[in-house]
């Protein structure tokens, strides 16, 4: 599950519904928002305390619990996770993880299907909802200017694993930039095949040294 920094989050609390209201979070399909395009990772708050968990209709069953103060308990196979109120509706779910700065955003299928499918829409949706401020987008357009083609510079970008560190070779970002197809090196060789746990609830399934898919599972 990708965490996402926002400094948008802290404006909207005076807007939030409080995490106790669990009519609204329960029974819902909450979507997780990452790699919505490629995964669809859906979270279901059942009233008993059940949590189904969906990756492309794979179901997980897991616990959560709310603990009183805002907070949130999800007790997977494996792993558990706390996490505190960020902002909350019926239509978007930001999560904190304890103690960073960190957020997860879910979207509430039954309400957005398909429309909020990004964390720059959603961000934007926010803005727009409550702050009355949409984000303005602008593009540049030179005319009459030669057309250079410039080469693509290619980067290595270091991210530890639970297997050991790993390169991500990609274009551009020098931060990592999660893609299908994309190569990955260990110890300066292709990257066995295998499933890699990269950090919170993020896994990536590598096939002779390429990412073939990327998970919560």
């Amino acid at each position: 599950m990708k965490t996402f920094i926002s400094d948008l989050i802290p404006k909207l609390k005076q807007f939030s519904q409080k995490l106790d209201d669990l009519a609204l979070l329960t029974n819902q399909h909450w979507v997780v928002v990452d790699d919505i395009v490629n995964n669809k990772n859906v979270y279901i708050f059942r009233a008993n305390n059940d949590l189904l968990i969906s990756q492309n209709g794979k179901v997980e069953k897991a616990k959560w619990e709310y603990l009183g103060n805002n907070s949130l308990l999800i007790d997977r196979k494996d792993e558990s996770y706390l996490f505190k109120h960020g902002f909350f509706d019926k239509n978007i779910l930001a999560l904190k993880v304890d103690s960073k700065e960190e957020y997860v955003f879910l979207i509430n299928e039954n309400k957005y299907d398909g429309d909020l499918n990004s964390i720059e829409s959603v961000l934007y949706f926010l803005k727009k909802t409550y702050l009355e401020s949409p984000i303005e987008k602008f593009i540049e357009v030179e005319i009459d200017k030669p057309k250079v083609d410039i080469p693509l510079k290619i980067v290595f970008v270091s991210h530890k694993s639970d297997k050991g560190i790993l390169e991500f070779e990609q274009t551009q970002n020098s931060y990592l930039d999660l893609d299908y197809g994309q190569k990955v090196f260990l110890e300066g060789k292709p990257a066995p095949n295998g499933k890699y746990r990269l950090d919170f609830m993020r896994y990536i399934h590598i096939k002779e040294g390429i990412i073939t898919n990327v998970s919560l599972l």
